[in-house]
């Protein structure tokens, strides 16, 4: 019985700790970015869901910003359509677009959508062609390549969001569309921190497979907990910031550029670690902020 109540006790404790986070963000609007290797295990999935859900129950308002690269490329493959990347971004013909636009704003959207939809919140499931919720334009040729059907985002259109958001959960699939009509491959982190700023986000959340930004990569404790754009600028000079962390930290430069406070990497695949993030003491990812 001792045990059982020192348990019980210990819930409540975690209960008491959440509270004043609970009501700092009740009715802010925060924005997660959900893709890569976070979305590929069914069980990580359902957690991050669960997350999400209880963030809506307890008065906040959570935005699910999701690419799906794993499975356009499943599908590139059994349809034996090449995929090709040139400086991070999908090469995508307009038979290439189909597969993209079908599986994010189909499979990928509604598997989301449905599996919210089981944990007591109701969610809706949208894409940049709904209410031209992400307009773009077709991507620029870059050092002599066309990317195709890749979109840069010109504008965001929040009413939609604002509409449904009230009593939805919003989760939106990476496709834009262009004055034509025309659907467009976009980048997941991109419009997450586009969105992000066009709703005045309280925050962006970067779900990936990594800790957070470190102060020597190969070390595990040496994750830094708060850090300045100015400080990550440094890094990256300085060759401590390299390789595949190099995108991740741009788009959360970027997002503070286009006017969220601040920027959280937090690794996905811990189970429930968008809570354990926002509404604990230590927290468990990298913070981002102007500086």
């Amino acid at each position: 019985m001792e045990f059982q109540l020192d348990k019980i006790i210990e819930r409540a404790n975690i209960l008491v700790e959440a509270l004043p986070y609970i009501n700092r963000y009740a009715g802010k609007t925060i924005i997660i970015k959900y893709g890569g290797n976070a979305m590929n295990d069914p069980g990580i999935m359902r957690t991050v869901l669960q997350d999400v859900a209880a963030l809506k129950i307890v008065g906040v308002r959570p935005v699910i910003v999701h690419g799906g690269g794993p499975e356009i490329n499943s599908m590139l493959n059994k349809l034996n359509i090449p995929s090709r990347f040139e400086n991070g971004l999908r090469v995508t013909d307009a038979q290439a677009m189909e597969v993209v636009q079908m599986v994010l704003a189909g499979k990928v959207n509604k598997n989301l959508v449905s599996t919210l939809n089981t944990m007591g919140v109701s969610a809706v499931g949208l894409c940049g062609k709904d209410g031209n919720l992400i307009k773009v334009e077709r991507m620029p040729v870059q050092g002599g390549v066309d990317l195709g059907y890749v979109g840069r985002i010109t504008s965001v259109n929040t009413s939609i969001i604002d509409a449904v958001g009230k009593d939805f959960i919003p989760v939106i699939a990476s496709v834009g569309v262009d004055s034509f009509g025309e659907g467009y491959n976009v980048n997941a982190d991109t419009a997450a921190g586009a969105i992000g700023g066009a709703l005045k986000a309280e925050k962006l959340m970067f779900l990936t497979d990594i800790d957070g930004i470190r102060a020597d990569e190969k070390r595990p404790e040496t994750l830094i907990k708060n850090i300045t754009v100015s400080e990550i600028l440094s890094m990256i000079r300085d060759g401590r910031i390299y390789g595949g962390m190099i995108p991740k930290v741009k788009s959360c430069i970027d997002a503070i550029e286009k006017g969220i406070s601040n920027v959280l990497i937090i690794n996905g695949t811990v189970p429930h670690s968008i809570l354990l993030e926002l509404f604990t003491d230590s927290g468990i990812g990298t913070m981002v902020t102007d500086g």
